[in-house]
């Protein structure tokens, strides 16, 4: 009986193994992830985790994260508890007897225990592996926001760099100009949530493959553990929903909402989130977001220059405004009063897990958001 079942058990992890070399096979081919995963199937499928979730106040995601890393944590717990208490017996039944423990029965069957339980674990790990991938991860595979606006993606040059740090620069300080001037606070999450959601539907005009309905960005539960790992928004590819840290910064609020929501419509690279991110701040006419997505690409094109001529770098950041300047202060102060033993960790297991999906720089990945402005500015002749 005992071994029909552990035969049953490893077929079910083949059938689950076969499954994943499908989908694996399957996302080997870019054109076909784009046109028919991509462009197909995820829309439908992104929509309907939105309609489900959507409504609710708060992420249902964050929930589940939090239900399931505590029912881990408790299982670990338990079988650590277990297994020292069944060595505990043994070493008691064997001084008692006075005999050293004989393969029999009585050993094999917590060796059978283990074998299924390992078999279990295989499987729920091979089930989310299948489930991340059908209703999002396979995106990490489509050809992407370049083809789809046609920009022909070459490596940048130190001339390159120098000319957009100086366009960006421009933007920049003319935005918290306006800002000041007009003395524009920034808003509740609600109504910021609404503008985003108002900026893609303007996008959606020039580029209707980012239509966004219905909207279903949130308030990360977790935003104050965000602030110690250094997250300022993730995607939930489970449940749909885009949470954002409300607690970091409030000018770099309104371009993680843009990021995140270009996550939800199936752009899974980082570097591609953040050039969506950028396509739609800058279809609306809010001057909030204007900022908030010029501040965070000046600082991705002013990195990648200091890397290839500091000088130059250094120069351009002098030129910022002593306003911007408040502000890349108060983001620095921020970061290092939430600096943690837990960040270099968390930043180390997502950087491998970029590496594993199609973005070998890890998490420098977002700098490479650089190529696609210059990109695009060579295409359209503006940022």
């Amino acid at each position: 009986m005992t071994d029909m079942k552990s035969k049953k058990s490893l077929f079910y992890t083949l059938v689950l193994l076969f499954i994943a070399l499908i989908i694996h096979i399957y996302s080997g081919n870019p054109v076909r992830v784009e046109n028919q995963f991509s462009t197909t199937f995820y829309p439908a499928i992104s929509r309907g985790l939105r309609y489900i979730f959507g409504w609710l106040p708060f992420s249902f995601g964050d929930i589940l994260y939090g239900a399931l890393i505590f029912w881990f944590t408790l299982k670990v717990f338990k079988g650590f508890k277990a297994l020292f208490k069944r060595k505990s017996t043994l070493v008691n039944n064997n001084i008692e007897s006075g005999m050293e423990t004989v393969a029999g029965a009585d050993v094999n069957k917590p060796c059978i225990k283990l074998q299924g339980r390992l078999h279990k674990v295989a499987r729920v790990l091979i089930v989310i592996y299948i489930l991340f991938n059908l209703l999002w991860g396979i995106n990490y595979n489509r050809t992407g926001i370049a083809a789809q606006i046609g920009l022909q993606m070459e490596k940048y040059n130190r001339e390159d760099l120098i000319l957009i740090n100086g366009l960006l620069v421009e933007k920049v300080n003319a935005s918290k100009a306006t800002l000041i001037n007009q003395q524009l606070k920034y808003p509740s999450n609600k109504v910021l949530f609404g503008k985003v959601a108002d900026a893609y539907k303007q996008a959606a005009k020039v580029y209707p493959f980012l239509k966004y309905s219905p909207v279903s960005l949130k308030p990360s539960v977790w935003s104050w553990f965000g602030n110690y790992i250094g997250f300022t928004g993730y995607y939930n590819p489970f449940t749909g929903e885009a949470q954002v840290n409300t607690l970091v910064p409030k000018f770099l609020q309104p371009f993680t909402s843009c990021h995140e929501v270009a996550h939800q419509l199936g752009y899974a690279k980082e570097m591609e989130a953040n050039f969506v991110g950028y396509l739609s701040a800058t279809a609306s006419a809010d001057t909030l977001l204007h900022y908030s997505t010029y501040l965070d690409l000046f600082m991705y094109c002013n990195q990648n220059l200091f890397e290839t001529d500091s000088l130059a770098a250094k120069t351009f950041r002098k030129l910022l405004s002593t306003a911007v300047i408040d502000d890349i202060d108060e983001w620095r102060l921020f970061n290092i009063n939430h600096r943690s033993i837990a960040e270099p960790i968390f930043r180390w297991v997502y950087g491998a897990y970029l590496k594993q999906n199609q973005q070998p720089q890890g998490v420098l990945s977002y700098d490479e958001v650089t190529g696609f402005i210059i990109a695009y500015y060579k295409k359209f002749g503006k940022i």
